[in-house]
């Protein structure tokens, strides 16, 4: 029985490997897709550390991709994507590295769009409530209230 046990948690070990190659994984998936893998206690923790000391599990550099690619294909903003990774139980430490990844050009570049973008979309006349449901749609996406009517006011001034 023992030697099942060992192949299970070489079989698991395997599975999470190519689990992880395939895209960056935060601490939290792993451990519940090894929970679905039927996979417990001491052996769990001894896979965990094996994908992390093999480098397949990389909580840092999950958080970077995941806010790279949060903000570039998604449009979220630094609120959003902070919460997310909160959610995941990210440390603040990795946190504050992800947040580093995104430019701050780059970061008003993408406000600005996303608000030209829904403006062209938008069938309101008034440009006081036009305003304000840009700047809903921006906050909702996670942008700072403040930098959103800043650029709002740039773009669309009485």
């Amino acid at each position: 029985m023992k030697n099942k046990k060992t192949t299970d948690k070489i079989t698991a070990l395997i599975k999470l490997q190519r689990y992880c190659v395939y895209q960056d994984r935060c601490h939290q998936e792993v451990r519940k897709k090894l929970l679905d893998l039927g996979v417990y206690g001491l052996d769990l923790e001894n896979v965990i550390t094996e994908l992390i000391s093999d480098n397949f599990l990389n909580e840092e550099r999950f958080a970077c991709s995941y806010a790279r690619g949060k903000f570039r294909m998604k449009g979220w903003g630094k609120i959003r994507i902070k919460i997310e990774l909160k959610r995941r139980q990210i440390s603040e430490y990795c946190i504050k590295k992800a947040m580093k990844e995104i430019e701050e050009v780059d970061y008003r570049d993408k406000l600005e769009a996303l608000l030209v973008k829904k403006a062209k979309t938008s069938r309101e006349k008034n440009q006081f409530k036009l305003n304000g449901a840009l700047a809903n749609f921006a906050i909702r996406k996670g942008y700072e209230a403040s930098l959103v009517w800043t650029v709002i006011k740039e773009l669309y001034p009485r």
